[in-house]
């Protein structure tokens, strides 16, 4: 095998919050994973002049160690000592600086790759084990599926399938540093509603998706939706437009809403359109099989 295409999943949260601040500046963190079905397309190649390089069809990402896919190579490539290079050539799809883990899901989709294109046998525990020297949503997007992260969002325990429901992901215009964000809660963390993320387990397990919405939190929804309103904007859209439930996921900017059918959610995708309040927009499906890639 000289090359290998795979697909870097985005995720979404459907539970987010923040337990409290270590001593090395670091959030520990209590947060529901889902992935999705959006995803990037990577193709990796094998190179005889052992070099590692990058090509996307996006200009502005950085295609040297400050882009993950770039990190991950080298990662495996240096830890085993391999001759050979690789040419990474990445198809962008998933919205950038989202809250929707774009950038560690490809690193995880390159270690994935390396793993197979020189038949390293690193089990997906193993890949995950290395993930976290890249970020700390890696080892999740390596794994896949729904997931409780726990302490920087390392941890990883399995849960139930979500229930099956049509996804409406929609990205206004705007980006939104997430050093910003966690700074903001920090000078409030006191005083800001965290959500009952073993109340989201129950809902999940018993695939409640009304209950499952009902629940639904994000603690930095409190200091990121001040900063950019639009995303209440488009949350209330969604909800107006037959959204069981509609949520920020990650820092932000990008808001998901969960629907019972797809003709539903259709019609609702095309109000926002319509609305001219996101730049980016996406209805799709959650992703609920650990597969290959």
């Amino acid at each position: 095998m000289d090359s290998i295409d795979v697909k870097a999943l985005a995720k979404i949260n459907i539970g987010l919050d923040v337990t409290g601040i270590r001593e090395d500046g670091y959030h520990e963190v209590r947060m529901i994973m889902q992935t999705v079905n959006l995803f990037d397309k990577l193709t990796i190649s094998k190179t005889d002049d052992g070099s590692i390089s990058m090509k996307t069809n996006l200009r502005f990402l950085p295609l040297d160690d400050d882009n993950l896919c770039i990190k991950a190579a080298k990662l495996l490539i240096n830890e085993f000592d391999i001759k050979q290079g690789v040419e990474i050539n990445l198809e962008k799809h998933i919205p950038v600086a989202a809250g929707m883990a774009g950038g560690s899901t490809d690193g995880a989709a390159v270690l994935f790759a390396v793993n197979k294109l020189f038949n390293l046998g690193l089990s997906r525990k193993d890949l995950m084990d290395r993930g976290v020297k890249l970020g700390a949503d890696v080892p999740y997007c390596v794994m896949r599926g729904t997931a409780l992260a726990e302490g920087i969002g390392e941890v990883l325990s399995p849960l139930p399938p979500m229930i099956k429901c049509p996804v409406l992901i929609a990205k206004p215009g705007i980006s939104v540093s997430t050093k910003q964000v966690y700074e903001a809660l920090d000078s409030r963390f006191d005083t800001v509603t965290h959500p009952d993320i073993d109340q989201l387990i129950t809902d999940i397990k018993s695939k409640d998706l009304h209950a499952l919405c009902s629940h639904m939190g994000n603690v930095l929804e409190e200091v990121t939706i001040p900063m950019h309103p639009i995303i209440s904007d488009i949350k209330q859209n969604m909800l107006d437009n037959g959204a069981v439930g509609a949520m920020m996921s990650g820092s932000g900017p990008t808001v998901f809403g969960f629907f019972e059918d797809n003709k539903t959610a259709r019609k609702a995708k095309e109000a926002l359109t319509a609305s001219g309040m996101v730049k980016q927009l996406y209805l799709t499906t959650l992703f609920n099989t650990v597969n290959n890639r």
